[in-house]
């Protein structure tokens, strides 16, 4: 890495975020690890005691999207901007829960902790109801969602302006699950898209998803709102780092129908009816799925053993990640590994699955591609991920 690339990253560092989160993995590295230790997510034994089925509980959240959230209701006057974090809440958990081949009857709970000062109950009606809206698109593309109830939190003290969070618990069958412990070498990588329009939409999506979203929002926005909503960021985040960019939240996004605050606000996609369908249509043929959230591109790196992941023919970069380039206050390396970058979920599969795959995408209006393949590492090295775009290559190695 040269000297700008590490001020670079040591500047994201500053900003509060981690984009690899090593501290976190240590801290877990002595927690069991389930029924399959190489999932993307843990799995438990039944609660009902059923030696067939399997269970999980996933808890995710919107993260600072909260924030942007709270900037578009006041410069809008307009709480309804909330609403929309319901389904990044609810997403972040489901999509998670799909990478182990879960795919209905999930149950959610839902935890707001407010700061009730900023935070009124015109806001969380439009939350609460979001969660209704969210739960509804779902049920009309076959996928069932039941709210449990949740939490309401007044902890001001804490929160200076809002936290969306969920927790999902679904059971399944332990024939139907996708371990991504068993990711090796000799697969296609399937990636789909996280932008433009599939069916179901109602419009545009920018593709933003629910990661990397503090440094999106303090490496476009204008530092007019540091001045004006100190509330919205961290008094542990030095000023010069905080609002460095150059658009206003109504600017347009170049390249897009949508604005910055919109497409920063645009709502997290969930992949689950049609990856649903391409597991019913490909019974035992998907390897392993990857939800490219925390770790953007390089997420795979802490699954199967042994494999290199070449990603070699990714999406051309998506409006909102290009906004984010153009800045010059991040380097591509980083961007790939905090940012999804054009695809949010990866399918490993053979070669000829892979065609199956891309037809399913068709029928829901959602662009997909062969993004790369594995193939071996040298024998005992750590697995590895090399991302090739534009003539340029990045390498990350993963922590065995």
């Amino acid at each position: 890495m040269t000297t700008n690339q590490r001020e670079q990253a040591e500047n994201y560092l500053a900003r509060g975020v981690s984009a690899t989160k090593d501290d976190v993995h240590r801290a877990v590295a002595d927690q069991a690890r389930g029924l399959y230790p190489g999932a993307f997510c843990k799995i438990l034994p039944d609660p009902a005691g059923d030696p067939g089925w399997c269970a999980a509980f996933h808890a995710d959240g919107a993260g600072t999207k909260s924030s942007l959230a709270y900037l578009m209701a006041r410069e809008h006057r307009d709480s309804s901007w909330y609403a929309g974090l319901a389904q990044d809440a609810l997403v972040m958990n489901t999509d998670d829960l799909l990478c182990i081949g879960a795919t209905d009857n999930f149950y959610l709970s839902n935890t707001i902790g407010r700061n009730a000062h900023r935070i009124d109950g015109d806001a969380l009606a439009a939350l609460i109801g979001g969660y209704d809206a969210a739960i509804g698109r779902l049920a009309r593309d076959g996928v069932h969602v039941t709210m449990t109830g949740g939490e309401t939190a007044d902890v001001g003290d804490l929160v200076r302006t809002v936290i969306c969070d969920s927790t999902v618990y679904v059971r399944l069958r332990r024939d139907q699950v996708i371990d991504a412990g068993q990711i090796g070498p000799g697969l296609a990588i399937v990636g789909l898209a996280s932008s433009g329009q599939m069916r179901g939409e109602a419009c545009e999506n920018s593709g933003i998803g629910s990661n990397g979203l503090t440094a999106a929002r303090h490496l476009l926005l204008h530092p007019d709102y540091r001045e004006r909503y100190p509330e919205s960021y961290a008094d542990t985040l030095s000023r010069d780092l905080a609002y460095c960019g150059r658009y206003h939240l109504d600017d347009p996004l170049p390249g897009s129908s949508l604005t910055i605050g919109e497409a920063l606000l645009s709502s997290t996609r969930t992949y689950l009816p049609v990856v649903r369908d391409i597991l019913a249509a490909l019974p035992g043929e998907i390897r392993g799925i990857i939800h490219c959230t925390g770790g953007g591109q390089a997420k795979c790196r802490d699954f199967g053993c042994g494999v290199r992941y070449v990603k070699n023919n990714l999406f051309d970069l998506p409006p909102i990640f290009q906004a984010i380039r153009a800045g010059g206050q991040i380097s591509d390396r980083e961007l790939h590994q905090v940012f999804n970058m054009g695809h949010r979920m990866e399918l490993y599969c053979s070669q000829q699955a892979a065609a199956a795959v891309l037809s399913v995408c068709r029928t829901w209006s959602l662009e997909a591609r062969i993004v790369g393949y594995t193939e071996a590492v040298r024998a005992g090295g750590p697995n590895e991920v090399v991302i090739e775009r534009e003539g340029k290559s990045w390498s990350y190695q993963g922590r065995v």
